[in-house]
């Protein structure tokens, strides 16, 4: 082959080179990503050219991407049959960086731009990623217009390239890389496979590896798919493909749309929160495409945090295939994508919580905790998000319930949403708090993960109705229908006897609370603990002890039910009576395990062998 005098590149094209190889793509392989886009963006020209015109040179050609290597010598040859160039295009195509030969196409006129949907990116910036492993790089092309000559372009890398005549009998271009040593790996027939599904699977054109007649590549986007022509095995199929798992998702979202963006989203709700034993996501994230190339495995922002469990993959037509994750991460489109997809994917649960309740039961107590922690992060979703919590309640221990069946269920004159926090549903449904609300038929949403207090942080209000701590101090007690305050029939301790029982509390307890006194809002509970700086300052202490190794209990107001056995028992018992002093002790410790703060629970049970050997006498 025959080459002419080295030919300066343009544009200071060294110092280019040098930001494209080392600052603009962040992983190597991604070269190969770019040759078969390039080649692809070929046969997508090479196709439409011959549905107006036969008159072109091998216009019978399989329309194609083929791979070779020479692990020996470290060469990789990439070839299409695609449009080809004549060496006057080489100078113009790669001899300027970003000069594209699929733009100039796409610019020729309309009726190009809507039939090139798959033309993927700017030939000229993605070709000289090749230099990330190349020694050396030689193109020998073949225009499809009949009666042009082949023709060669050859570099190194460095400040000038050379053209010059060749020969080659098939249209197209053929790329022959000479790999650096750090690269040999890329020739290796398993590794450029592997290159191919991560980043190429989708290319509309078959790709062929070796002397092997089975193509490598899918080829077909299910996600490009009209979702009327979608099977649910084959969403199935795909959705198992991308996460080894087992079982079929929960739901699907398939999402197309040519404004405001060009977009096609295919997204997943997994069955459980954990990944599948051998599951490939090594982070959470969506896999972007762009025209149906991969640029970026695990994505983080085409979705808020909290719906970080959602899988699956998003193909836009408007970002630059070549795009830096940093750029990708500034870019306005991914903005707008974020909002598109977080709105698909929070109408999709509504949807499901409305039209089968069953399934949305097991989509929440997998994924539950997410859409709390998008409230407690995220306060200005809060409105949007509260239609999709469930609770357990007073009343319905066993099934979930919405906010929304709450205030249906309320009682006439109840202008409050009633709850109480735990640390499970056991407790809970044994605390002093719930006394009056049980008595009177109040239903009491009970909150028992550790994420509810910090959702509550955020979410004060549902609809017109405030959400009230049953065990706040200064709580305005509904209207009751059962026993009330003045109800005389049972025994109570007198207020001047019961003072000397407070007395007695405050003497054995010490600097342990910060005050004892007695309450009208116990029924079947001996006491129970307040908190005497009100129910946010409760509240947050939870969210405190939550984060805080060292965190210490504090100081609590002891209420005591003037009208209890226990107590009116212990009224009548000497002041010094060991048996008394065990009582008082346990009470407060029984108070304490219920609200979940005991230091160690453990540390009772002499005490409570000791209450059991006296009562037994």
């Amino acid at each position: 082959m025959k080459e002419t005098k080295p030919i300066a590149f343009k544009a200071e094209i060294k110092q280019l080179l040098d930001i494209l190889i080392h600052s603009l793509y962040t992983e190597r392989e991604i070269f190969l990503r770019e040759l078969i886009s390039n080649a692809s963006d070929a046969l997508t020209q090479m196709q439409f050219i011959l549905l107006t015109d036969r008159d072109v040179y091998d216009a019978d050609k399989e329309l194609k991407i083929h791979i070779t290597v020479d692990e020996e010598e470290k060469k990789i040859t990439i070839s299409d049959t695609g449009v080809g160039m004549t060496q006057e295009e080489l100078v113009q195509n790669l001899g300027t960086i970003a000069q594209s030969g699929a733009r100039a196409f796409l610019e020729a006129g309309e009726d190009a731009k809507a039939n090139l949907a798959d033309i993927i990116g700017q030939f000229g910036v993605g070709f000289y990623s090749v230099f990330m492993v190349a020694e050396w790089v030689r193109v020998i092309s073949r225009s499809y217009r009949p009666g042009t000559e082949a023709a060669s372009w050859y570099a190194t890398g460095e400040d000038t390239f050379t053209v010059g005549p060749a020969e080659k009998e098939e249209r197209g271009t053929t790329v022959e890389i000479k790999l650096k040593e750090d690269a040999a790996e890329f020739a290796k027939e398993y590794k450029i496979r592997d290159v191919i599904k991560r980043h190429s699977d989708y290319v509309s054109f078959p790709i062929y590896l070796g002397d092997s007649k089975e193509q490598v590549n899918r080829q077909t986007a299910i996600w490009r798919q009209s979702p009327k022509e979608t099977k649910d095995e084959e969403y199935t199929e795909f959705y198992k493909h991308l996460t080894l798992d087992f079982e079929k998702p929960l739901a699907r979202i398939h999402y197309r749309a040519d404004a405001p963006l060009q977009v096609y989203a295919l997204l997943f709700l997994p069955t459980k929160a954990e990944r599948a034993m051998f599951s490939p996501r090594k982070e959470d994230g969506l896999k972007l495409y762009v025209r149906k190339v991969l640029i970026q495995e695990y994505n983080k922002d085409l979705l808020p945090h909290y719906y970080r469990f959602v899988q699956g993959v998003v193909d836009t037509e408007d970002l630059p295939l070549n795009v830096s994750r940093e750029a990708i991460q500034s870019s306005p489109v991914i903005a707008r994508l974020r909002k598109i997809l977080t709105n698909q994917v929070t109408t999709k649960l509504k949807e499901m919580a409305e039209n089968d309740p069953d399934t949305y039961a097991r989509f929440w107590e997998n994924f539950g905790v997410f859409i709390k922690e998008g409230i407690s992060t995220e306060p200005l979703v809060s409105e949007t998000l509260a239609p999709l919590l469930r609770f357990h309640t007073t009343t319905h221990t066993e099934s979930w319930v919405s906010l929304d069946d709450y205030i249906e269920r309320m009682k006439t004159g109840q202008d409050k949403i009633y709850y109480i926090l735990g640390d499970d549903e056991r407790s809970v449904a044994r605390s002093p708090h719930l006394d009056y609300f049980r008595e009177n038929g109040y239903e009491v949403i009970t909150l028992t993960d550790p994420m509810d207090s910090f959702m509550l942080v955020s979410l004060r209000k549902y609809r017109d109705f405030d959400l009230q701590n049953v065990a706040a101090p200064d709580l305005e007690l509904p209207p009751g229908e059962a026993a009330t305050d003045e109800d005389s029939s049972q025994e109570e301790i007198p207020e001047k006897e019961f003072q000397k029982v407070i007395e007695r509390f405050k003497k054995q307890l010490g600097e342990r609370v910060s005050d004892v006194r007695s309450t009208k809002r116990l029924r079947k509970s001996v006491a129970r603990l307040v908190d005497p700086e009100g129910v946010l300052n409760q509240e947050m202490q939870r969210v405190y002890r939550l984060v805080d190794r060292n965190y210490e209990v504090p100081k609590k107001v002891l209420e005591l039910n003037p009208r209890h056995p226990i107590l009116l028992a212990l009224n009548k018992r000497e002041d010094e009576d060991a048996l008394s002093q065990a009582v008082i002790e346990q009470i407060y410790e029984n108070a304490l395990l219920i609200e979940g703060l005991h230091p160690d629970p453990a540390s009772m049970l002499p005490r409570i062998q000791e209450l059991m050997e006296k009562a037994l006498e």
